[in-house]
């Protein structure tokens, strides 16, 4: 695999051990440049700074030769004000970058295709993000190497700066996005509305700690898709009891494997929306199936 030269980011906390992994994937392609952002222990975790710390001391072993640039918080910011202000950090200073958190784990052939992708797409305001997810559970939906989706999948993915700038964290336009019904544009299914708009609710009444939600919201009110592989290239390692989000094994989503994907790539002819495949995470991941799968899944101890 050969080295690329898209600045990658690594956003980690206090699993040191997931970091070693992630940092291990990373140096098969030894990017020139690598920006890390930490956040701080909580105040009341009193084990959870020699975490913190192990984690950061495991980013000076890196041997191969790159410049890290560190972006590190003595506090806790929590996940949604670290990772907003971590990546705006990376973009006052890079156009692009490939972003993997510490519990993403990316194929090899991940980095050559964010890369590619980036270059390509770099002037197309209609998208927003590059992701190494495919949650289709091996139903194929194109015969290219990826296609177009409404969904900003980021369990490792990649961006430019013109896109991410539209990223409203406050969600100052939410208010008004629920008054004139706006989702209604992006979904047909009132259950889907309904869904997203508990989300998006939740979210900036800030009983959800989440900078994705606002990301998705954005992209939606920009009509910007996003690029998913043909098949997944990151695998989510992170599930159990010290993760942020996702402390359930009991998931189909936990441990996908990290698939290669072939080069050169195949590219679509049209920048259309995938109806078919959205349709389907919406109810899997999403929607009613995805929370009857849950219980079935927990009842059955699986």
């Amino acid at each position: 695999m050969k080295k690329i030269s898209t600045p990658v980011v690594l956003i980690l906390f206090k699993r040191p051990e997931l970091t070693r992994k992630v940092i291990e994937s990373i140096s098969k392609v030894q990017p020139r440049h690598l920006y890390v952002i930490a956040d701080g222990p909580r105040e009341d975790c009193p084990d959870e700074k020699a975490h913190c710390d192990e984690a950061r001391a495991i980013v000076e072993e890196i041997d191969w030769d790159c410049e890290i640039f560190k972006n590190y918080s003595d506090k806790n910011l929590g996940c949604q004000q670290r990772i907003y202000s971590g990546l705006n950090w990376v973009f006052d200073q890079v156009e692009s970058a490939i972003i993997l958190e510490d519990d993403c784990l990316a194929h090899p052939s991940f980095f050559p295709f964010c890369e590619e992708l980036l270059q390509m797409y770099e002037d197309d305001e209609r998208i927003a993000a590059i992701s190494g997810n495919n949650f289709q559970f091996g139903r194929e939906r194109t015969e290219n190497s990826y296609y177009f989706s409404r969904y900003p999948h980021c369990w490792g993915w990649a961006t430019w700066r013109r896109a991410w700038s539209h990223c409203d964290i406050t969600m100052d336009s939410w208010p008004v996005v629920r008054q004139k019904k706006y989702l209604s544009s992006v979904f047909s299914n009132s259950r889907s509305i309904q869904y997203w708009t508990s989300k998006f609710q939740n979210t900036y009444e800030k009983k959800i700690d989440s900078w994705a939600f606002p990301w998705a919201l954005s992209c939606w009110l920009q009509s910007e898709l996003t690029i998913l592989p043909s098949k997944n290239l990151v695998a989510n390692i992170g599930f159990g009891a010290d993760g942020t989000h996702h402390r359930s094994q009991k998931t189909p989503f936990a441990n996908i494997p990290a698939l290669p994907i072939e080069f050169p790539l195949k590219h679509p002819r049209f920048v259309v929306r995938n109806s078919q495949a959205d349709a389907f995470t919406q109810a899997h991941q999403f929607g009613l199936l995805s929370r009857i799968w849950r219980k079935i899944r927990a009842s059955l101890n699986i």
